[in-house]
């Protein structure tokens, strides 16, 4: 009897000692779940208020870029000493015109070299998003003509195009979706919908002002735009807008202001030849509705 006395006494005693302990279990692992949340090793996603680039991403894009400046600096060191401090990038009609009539002696001496410096510039400042390129379009029509003129713009903006799409590829994700996150999920939505016809897609782009090419440039790698296509669209693209700032570039004195080349008739002129690439998409989505 006693020994039934004692598991019937004990039977309430071990629940209620279980309950705390199953409570305090819970409980601990509650405020573990809070701790875990709150913890900045916790796999959270990132706020959007910071850049999200890794270490090696950050030292990638900044070796690159001292590879790019190094050898530019070299080949500014090989121009005479009395230039270096004539020698500054245009940020205005005015400047440009000042560093036209600086370096027409320079050019005509020695064309190699200012070749190979402008077309370094060029490059470095079309990969590495540096706005100013329309002033060295500009610079090239004023020193060189319309032909070479033309011919140097389109070479140097479609290699430096080219560079910034490998170098947006290694580690440009997180820095396009962090900028332009809504405009890159518009531009993958378009790609996925003008897949087969992608070619003529990109050469509207390229012509028209739709998208800036700086955007363009950054995002197709990410939406797998193949390079063939990205490449050639550039190549071919950038021509008829190319034309009329190296065109301009011969009546430097007339022109005012940047704003000046880009007036209603040239934007039309360049939306029409726009339209003509993306025609054989629009033929063949009228075949498939009718």
């Amino acid at each position: 009897m006693r020994v039934r006395v004692f598991r019937c006494c004990s039977l309430p005693n071990v629940l209620s000692m279980a309950a705390p302990r199953s409570l305090l279990v819970e409980g601990g692992r509650f405020r573990d779940e809070e701790n875990a949340e709150d913890s900045p090793t916790s796999k959270k996603p990132k706020s959007d208020a910071k850049l999200p680039l890794s270490r090696w991403e950050f030292a990638t894009a900044l070796g690159v870029f001292f590879i790019f400046s190094t050898g530019l600096f070299c080949i500014y060191l090989t121009m005479p000493a009395a230039e270096y401090n004539k020698i500054k990038l245009p940020r205005t009609i005015a400047d440009l015109r000042v560093l036209k009539d600086h370096l027409a002696t320079y050019a005509n001496l020695y064309p190699a070299k200012f070749i190979l410096g402008y077309c370094s510039t060029y490059i470095f400042m079309q990969t590495f998003m540096i706005p100013g390129t329309i002033f060295m379009s500009l610079l090239a029509g004023a020193l060189f003509g319309v032909v070479r003129g033309l011919f140097l713009v389109v070479f140097n903006a479609t290699a430096g195009a080219s560079s910034c799409f490998f170098l947006s590829k290694l580690i440009g994700r997180p820095i396009v979706s962090w900028l332009w996150p809504e405009k890159l999920k518009f531009f993958q939505a378009e790609i996925v919908k003008r897949r087969d016809k992608l070619l003529n897609y990109m050469l509207f782009l390229r012509v028209t002002p739709t998208l800036p090419n700086l955007f363009i440039n950054l995002a197709s790698p990410i939406v797998d735009i193949p390079f063939h296509v990205f490449f050639l669209a550039t190549l071919i693209g950038l021509i008829p807008a190319s034309f009329i700032t190296v065109r301009a570039g011969l009546a430097l004195g007339d022109l005012k202001s940047v704003k000046d080349l880009y007036d209603f008739k040239t934007l039309s002129v360049l939306f029409l030849i726009g339209l003509v690439s993306i025609f054989p998409t629009l033929l063949k989505r009228k075949r498939i509705y009718e």
